[in-house]
């Protein structure tokens, strides 16, 4: 955009923060993508034109409208945790930076209503002061913003007592707002959450989330430790299929050892290991059911003795925390998203450990999708071109795994569609003009 557009736009909105300075410009265009050795080049030049930090829905309206007037793109942004680019602004423009916009608008019985751009770790500190807990989150919810993780997240820490974020009933209803030049909110609920739902910001701003919320439990940290990753597998699945209260089961082979330094007590590289959330009174019951499978109890600790002893929260080790904790240490690591066949057999998991070798440590986490196992597997690969990477990914594929790819910058290319049009029906309708995070749906762009 011209300079003399930006600036008609800045007037346009008046007392509502905004900034061209090229550090903030250059920061708020980023995301996670550089986990992605694919997308780093692709998407490491684009930059905003101008930030936006507005504090209440009647700023949020001014940006709506004066984007629309001036027919200026908007990037809705939220912490930035999103791996695939999701808020990069590849045409320029605004980036609306949601973080400001961050109160907790009420705790009740059975529900919160939230601002999209409140830290997570803020809401569920807010349900626990009420003895009532979210029913999942990322393992980034000290920095992942509500909206950010419903506009583009899937499952999370909980999805293995809950399900998956589309079919949990965690979404009860959203306010959405329309860009136009005289802005709406919509509120949307039911099976209308899912039109603004992993759309990456393409169909309307978030504006407010009322999520349900369920009674809080003590939760423990367990280290399950096992001589094969085989018998890992072996033992999740008899976890999953037994009546063990559990709020995250995630699997790990003893090669990511050197990438969680603050447990290494407790997983030295000796062994494979169960990483786990256990309701405090299934504590002995997981531990025995592991011994049948011949697991060891490596370590139990309550949030208190974890913190004391210093050690990283087991929702930190699931997920892509791990990607993190290992690129951390070794930039040259990356990740691949794959849908594991039902059932997944160990015996997969040894044949996959077997053929790859040194180039991809198994890393599987288990979630519910319409109360069957959704065991996904977010292995660490290492790079050396997309070529092979592509390779790697064809070959789980022959394997009757599935991909969702996360080296793309387009919605439908990871696994992500809208098989029915709705979506895209959605979006002209509050995004007449196209202005919500261009470049990023094949079908339009």
């Amino acid at each position: 955009m011209t300079s003399e557009v930006i600036e008609k736009f800045r007037q346009d909105i008046g007392s509502v923060f905004s900034t061209t300075e090229e550090r903030m410009l250059a920061r708020k265009s980023r995301d996670f993508h550089w986990y992605s050795p694919v997308l780093t080049p692709q998407l490491q030049h684009y930059l905003a034109d101008v930030v936006v930090q507005p504090q209440t829905e009647q700023e949020i309206a001014a940006i709506s409208a004066a984007a629309a007037k001036r027919c200026i793109p908007i990037t809705v942004r939220g912490g930035g945790t999103g791996n695939y680019g999701q808020s990069v602004p590849l045409r320029g423009g605004i980036v609306l930076d949601m973080t400001r916009f961050n109160q907790v608008n009420s705790v009740e019985s059975g529900s919160i209503r939230i601002q999209a751009g409140a830290i997570i770790k803020t809401a569920l500190t807010a349900a626990l002061g009420t003895g009532q807990q979210l029913m999942m989150y990322p393992s980034t919810l000290q920095s992942a913003t509500i909206g950010g993780y419903l506009g583009g997240g899937f499952a999370g820490i909980g999805s293995v007592r809950h399900g998956v974020i589309r079919d949990s009933g965690m979404i009860q209803s959203l306010k959405v707002m329309t860009i136009e030049e005289n802005p709406e909110i919509l509120t949307l609920s039911g099976d209308d959450v899912g039109l603004v739902f992993h759309s990456w910001g393409t169909t309307g701003i978030i504006l407010e989330a009322q999520l349900r919320l369920v009674p809080a439990e003590t939760w423990i940290d367990c280290i399950a430790t096992f001589p094969t990753y085989g018998e890992t597998i072996a033992f999740g699945n008899a976890a999953f299929a037994s009546d063990l209260d559990l709020f995250l089961l995630s699997a790990v082979e003893k090669r990511f050892a050197p990438f969680y330094k603050r447990t290494r007590a407790y997983f030295d590289g000796t062994r494979d290991a169960m990483f786990s959330m256990v309701n405090e009174k299934d504590v002995d019951a997981f531990f025995a059911l592991a011994a049948e499978f011949n697991g060891v109890r490596s370590m139990a600790v309550s949030e208190t003795e974890r913190a004391n002893a210093n050690l990283r929260a087991i929702h930190e080790t699931a997920f892509n925390h791990t990607t993190l904790m290992a690129l951390q240490v070794d930039r040259s690591w990356t990740y691949l998203q794959v849908v594991m066949p039902d059932p997944f057999e160990p015996d997969l998991a040894e044949a996959q450990l077997e053929r790859f070798g040194d180039e991809a440590l198994m890393h599987h986490e288990y979630t519910k999708e319409h109360g069957r196992p959704r065991i996904g597997g977010l292995p660490l690969i290492k790079f050396s071109t997309e070529e092979r990477l592509n390779e790697i990914m064809r070959s789980f594929e022959a394997d009757g795994c599935i991909i969702n790819n996360p080296h793309i910058f387009k919605l439908e290319d990871g696994g992500r569609f809208d098989a029915d049009g709705r979506k895209m029906a959605f979006r002209k309708r509050v995004d007449p003009m196209g202005l919500l995070n261009p470049g990023k749906l094949r079908s339009i762009d």
